[in-house]
């Protein structure tokens, strides 16, 4: 559960962001395409944080690397929430991708813990945190920005990830290295993996092909709303709330992974995922359509997530 919590804290500074775009735009005076690079950066960050950070989790204690990662993530929330230029914000939303990676420290370490009967379950409750974290910060970034200010949602999770960085100096067991193999070497072997395992090949393809419709979605959601229907940044982050759907399925993905094997899992995801598309087609003339087709992207999404995901590990 404590893990779960971490990955809970760690996801929502990522997509605080998603509501606030519009007020973005506003306060830095800035064009749709040059806010669309706050979300962008933020996630070429996370992407930099597991090709360059995760790798060290073979090498190095997990404990270690989770801490230092979320100093990292407090000092880079708190550069947010100070932000006085668009060039600033960017940099500062790249940054919280670096360290937001934490999370893929944790799963392999949930894994590690969990008997193998039940690893499917076990990285299923951590993801759930996940995606907790994922509709909080969709949520509380919209009523923030729309209530206090959007500068205060992040003075809010630095205070909760400091809270939470001490608990976890408590509570979190160590996790000695796996490997003694150096830096250079975990580096390369990312490339070597992908050439010798098809399983590998397979799910991070798959992931690949759904995150563009699904970070698409949510880049665009905001500015979407705005334009089309007048809407601020506190309906954008209710559209986080059906758009969350997919807590509802990473257990039960987890255990039909545990019981069934991956293919009928991933499978399943990716139909879901595309009937979503179908659904959001019809976002341009009821609001009700884009509620339902966020959910179903999420259910597709996370039901493959799982499966990938405990495969990999």
């Amino acid at each position: 559960m404590l893990l779960a919590v971490t990955v809970f804290a760690s996801a929502s500074t990522v997509h605080f962001q998603t509501p606030m775009l519009g007020r973005f735009a506003v306060e830095f005076a800035a064009t749709p395409a040059a806010i669309g690079w706050v979300p962008t950066l933020a996630f070429a960050g996370f992407l930099a944080g597991i090709l360059l950070l995760v790798p060290l989790g073979d090498r190095m204690d997990k404990r270690a690397l989770i801490l230092a990662d979320m100093a990292g993530l407090i000092v880079a929330v708190l550069a947010m929430a100070s932000a006085t230029s668009l060039p600033w914000l960017w940099a500062a939303s790249f940054a919280i991708g670096v360290f937001a990676s934490l999370s893929q420290f944790v799963v392999p370490l949930a894994v590690e813990l969990a008997p193998p009967a039940a690893r499917g379950a076990a990285v299923g409750t951590v993801m759930s945190g996940l995606f907790v974290g994922i509709l909080f910060g969709r949520i509380a970034g919209g009523v923030v920005a729309s209530t206090l200010g959007w500068r205060w949602m992040y003075v809010m999770s630095a205070a909760m990830l400091v809270a939470l960085t001490a608990v976890l100096f408590w509570r979190l067991p160590a996790a000695p290295p796996l490997t003694r193999h150096r830096y250079r070497a975990l580096i390369a072997s990312l490339v070597s993996l992908y050439r010798q395992q098809p399983v590998l090949r397979r799910a991070s393809t798959v992931q690949f092909l759904l995150a563009l419709g699904y970070g698409g979605f949510w880049a665009t959601l905001a500015a979407f709303l705005a334009a089309r229907y007048g809407y601020g940044p506190t309906i954008a982050g209710l559209i986080g709330i059906p758009g969350a759907a997919g807590l509802l399925v990473a257990r039960p993905a987890g255990r039909a992974l545990d019981r069934r094997g991956p293919r009928l899992v991933v499978a399943a995801g990716i139909a879901v995922f595309a009937l979503a598309f179908v659904v959001l087609s019809f976002g341009a003339y009821a609001v009700a359509a884009i509620a339902a087709g966020a959910a179903l992207l999420d259910c597709g999404l996370r039901a493959a997530m799982v499966a990938n995901q405990t495969v990999v590990t």
